[in-house]
């Protein structure tokens, strides 16, 4: 998500349900130029709503000198919709992923960042994020949530090592990531998130990549960039980004609260799994306010999140079979959905499928519109029990006429025969 110069993000609150959302305005027939730091954000309803932040992807790479996304005066006051997708109250009762080290590459982490003190350990220029979306991710991997503990991450006893994959403003370099994923095997991080995506294959990043997953890593990449400014006439072809296309990796996309992808989505054949990326609240490197973030970053962070938690409640499984615990266990859709309490508590069949009467989380709040299914799941239900009623009728009436008969019962009106 670019700085919002064309649009505005508002957190919602509603009837008994919280939802977070990106709503975009109208694009003005010029887009205007990235904003250096994050426009204030309107409240969405009045008293239920309110004002806070958008946390950028990159800083304006125009600028003469970087601004750096400053500290929020704002915090959140309830979860958001993407905590109770994937009912992270519940998985924390399970584990906290303590004892697993996710290298997060992106704009960098401040070790001192709210809930991630003593956790954080920074390489190089990692300690300095300028942009802020480093530490707005690290808080969705293992953020304690600081005083509002509900906005705890997925992993809130993981350790983060902070590596960077950008420039100071944000802008991503293959030369960087190539480096930041050997970093990470070097220091034996369990999970790998690599927070961006790179438009062209790149023979070094390749065998990082595979040395990564040698060492016994996973790595989760994001499936695309976030989509840039454009035309709403403009088409982009489907492509492949990286590291997300390299064998192996976990590639993941953002998803809407209703499950689908956001409208001009950059489009892929390559997304292993969706997850939340939309109006997701966490914190940044100054200050201890909040920020209202979104897209396939924060989807990634998720899911790195969600890979941290498996690892620490079955440090056993090679990380093959941990990526085949997020699929197997995802919610079943045209792109499968993160479903982290059920990666960490269902059984595993021999084959990696789920076993009979898997434990699944709760219903996510603000999901899927399935009222069409299940008026025409109402409809089958009722035909299949109406026939099955029918069939019973018929036979019990087999059954009883031929009981009669053998008691000597005749139908009405028939004539007795003498032997």
């Amino acid at each position: 998500m670019r700085p919002p110069a064309r649009g505005t993000t508002r957190l919602l609150y509603g009837a008994g349900l919280t939802a977070a959302l990106l709503l975009p305005t109208a694009a003005p027939a010029q887009a205007a130029p990235p904003s250096r730091t994050p426009a204030a954000l309107p409240a969405a309803d009045g008293a239920k709503g309110q004002e806070l932040p958008g946390m950028p992807t990159a800083l304006d790479p125009r600028a003469e000198t970087v601004a750096c996304t400053p500290a929020s005066k704002e915090k959140a006051k309830k979860q958001d919709w993407s905590r109770q997708r994937l009912d992270l109250d519940r998985l924390h009762r399970h584990t906290t992923g303590a004892g697993v080290t996710v290298a997060l590459i992106s704009t960098g982490v401040d070790p001192g960042a709210e809930g991630l003190d003593g956790r954080v350990t920074a390489q190089g220029q990692a300690a300095d994020d300028c942009v802020g979306q480093g530490t707005f991710l690290a808080g969705l991997i293992a953020g304690t949530g600081g005083s509002t503990s509900r906005l705890a991450g997925v992993a809130p006893g993981a350790r983060i090592l902070a590596l960077r994959g950008t420039d100071r403003r944000g802008e991503p370099d293959s030369t960087l990531v190539t480096a930041a994923v050997r970093a990470a095997t070097a220091a034996k991080a369990d999970v790998i998130a690599v927070a961006v995506a790179l438009p062209r294959k790149d023979a070094a990043l390749t065998r990082a990549v595979a040395e990564a997953r040698k060492a016994g890593a996973v790595v989760v990449a994001a499936a695309t960039p976030d989509p840039p400014t454009r035309g709403s006439g403009d088409e982009i072809p489907s492509r492949t980004y990286w590291p997300a296309g390299e064998p192996g990796v976990l590639a993941v996309a953002d998803m809407l609260p209703g499950g689908t992808r956001p409208d001009g989505a950059l489009p892929t054949e390559t997304v292993d799994l969706a997850a939340p990326g939309a109006g997701v609240v966490s914190g940044g490197p100054r200050g201890k306010g909040h920020y209202l973030g979104g897209g396939v970053a924060v989807a990634t962070a998720y899911a790195a999140g969600a890979v941290a938690a498996v690892r620490a409640t079955h440090p056993d499984d090679p990380a093959d079979a941990v990526t085949r615990r997020l699929t197997a266990t995802a919610y079943p859709a045209d792109i499968p959905q993160l479903d982290a309490y059920a990666a960490v508590t269902t059984v595993l069949g021999a084959a990696g499928a789920p076993a009979a009467g898997p434990e699944r989380a709760a219903e996510p709040v603000a999901v899927r519109d399935t009222s069409d299914t299940d008026r025409a799941t109402g409809r089958a239900t009722l035909f299949v029990l109406l026939g099955s009623a029918g069939v019973l009728s018929l036979l019990w009436a087999g059954f009883a006429l031929s009981r009669a008969r053998a008691r000597g019962w005749r139908p009405a009106g028939a004539g007795t025969t003498e032997s």
